[in-house]
């Protein structure tokens, strides 16, 4: 649509003091960081605070204007490149509203990013756990609005699990006062559930309450070449037996993903001689001494019932960072391998032997050559399946993406899993949702959908 000088003007005006973006600085915006969507907006806005945000959005919907919201793009199915209408980017609301080292809560506005959360976290002496590679730019209402997960769900749950409460502003305007730092509260709906992981479809987050924890005091970090991912399953249950359920991190990766990370992201090498699989795994405890030795116990049982190969341990947080950054550049490193097929999915932890095995055969079959990046979060049961092009004849390669990751995501629905574990639906996968949800599921959530932006006008195309 075009919008009216006089609509744009009021829109502008309602943004407040450097609300808009101008046109030269508006590309970054209107592209997905690996280039696979590519959006168009009318006018891009950024209001500071929640009174100017619910002020445009009741224009817009006065108006039936589309609304798309943008935390800091870094969403991996589309869910935040618009196709018309006003893009909302939420980047100046940064303010942080309190902190409290004794309630073990922050409340934040949606503009500020993960690691800057963790950094105020870190200053009380405290501990945001929610990690996830594009934390240094992804920003706290995008991991909201998509349940982000990232490496340390297994012992602390994802987003949904650190949102005590929440402010958003519904399509119409209102302003839905949700913050509170209660850990029970049993007053009917929890409505804030139906943002989390609402990939912006029913209102725009503006700010939020999240849990804190003690912050460790002692951190191993370890890294092992395993036999296969069954002993990887068989390594966690030692694992989590030995420390009492101490475990934060346990990544599995394959042996092309640290190739690639080696072959394209500078200063990265392997750690140990190159293995089909490894782990990368991460205990802390607040007080408990003798951690390391803990994990020690934990490789030597591993070694002795022939699940590892070999491992190392990191012996200061240098390493330990040199460790995880071959784990955090898994997806830098395949993005100048070209198109990439990329799966997330989750599945009951034992069927995801099976499912690595029979995915991997069927991609070979369907495509041979395709290289397969296989890696995740063993822990909680969520692994990223992907496919980059074989190294000679991929001149079609893109243009069979659809159809690989059918593939896919054939096998991991026999295996009982989930299409999408933490990555979203957005417009990947919006169609494919439909196809494959239970219709009462569905049904459900699109008459919550009509009743909220009964105009469609919140994120269209996107989820539903």
């Amino acid at each position: 649509m075009t919008l009216s000088l006089e609509l744009r003007q009021k829109l502008e005006a309602a943004a407040g003091p450097h609300g808009v973006i101008a046109p030269a600085d508006a590309a970054p915006m209107l592209e997905e960081w690996r280039g696979r969507w590519r959006g168009v907006a009318d006018l891009i806005l950024a209001p500071k605070t929640v009174d100017s945000l619910s002020a445009v959005m009741r224009l817009c919907y006065e108006n039936n204007v589309p609304m798309t919201p943008q935390g800091g793009n870094t969403g991996l199915v589309g869910g935040q490149i618009p196709a018309g209408g006003v893009l909302i980017s939420t980047r100046r609301m940064r303010a942080v509203r309190e902190i409290s080292a004794f309630n073990n809560t922050i409340t934040v506005e949606a503009g500020m990013t993960l690691q800057e959360v963790q950094n105020l976290a870190h200053e009380e002496d405290r501990l945001f756990p929610l990690s996830i590679g594009a934390e240094g730019t992804c920003q706290i209402g995008g991991t909201i609005s998509s349940n982000a997960g990232g490496v340390n769900v297994l012992r602390y749950g994802n987003m949904r699990d650190l949102v005590l409460g929440l402010e958003a502003v519904l399509p119409n305007g209102e302003i839905w006062r949700g913050l509170h730092g209660l850990r029970k509260n049993n007053t009917g709906y929890d409505l804030k559930h139906l943002f989390i992981g609402g990939e912006g479809t029913l209102g725009i987050v503006t700010a939020a309450t999240l849990k804190l924890f003690p912050r460790p005091t002692q951190c191993v970090t370890s890294f092992a070449t395993i036999r296969d991912p069954q002993a990887a399953i068989e390594l966690l249950a030692i694992a989590q037996s030995e420390t009492g359920g101490m475990v934060s991190s346990f990544e599995l990766i394959s042996q092309s993903t640290l190739d690639l990370v080696v072959k394209n992201i500078p200063d990265n090498r392997w750690p140990l001689t190159a293995s089909p699989w490894s782990i990368l795994m991460e205990v802390t405890s607040g007080g408990q001494q003798g951690l390391q030795h803990q994990v020690e116990t934990i490789l030597e049982a591993g070694l002795n019932k022939g699940l590892i190969l070999d491992a190392t341990i990191a012996q200061n947080e240098a390493q330990s960072a040199q460790l995880w950054a071959l784990r955090h550049n898994a997806s830098a490193g395949m993005k100048p391998e070209g198109p990439a097929v990329k799966c997330d999915i989750s599945a009951p932890i034992h069927q995801l032997p099976s499912f690595l095995a029979e995915a991997t055969q069927a991609i070979e079959k369907a495509c041979p050559g395709a290289r397969i990046v296989a890696f995740g979060h063993l822990g909680d049961c969520n692994i990223h399946f992907d496919v980059v092009p074989p190294l000679k004849n991929a001149d079609n390669f893109a243009d069979r993406l659809p159809e690989l990751e059918q593939v896919v995501h054939n096998i991991c629905v026999a295996h009982q899993g989930s299409i999408s574990a933490e990555h979203g639906i957005g417009v990947l996968k919006r169609d494919e949702l439909a196809r494959r949800m239970d219709p009462v599921a569905l049904s459900m959530m699109r008459h919550i959908k009509s009743t909220l932006d009964p105009k469609g006008l919140m994120n269209p195309g996107k989820l539903l």
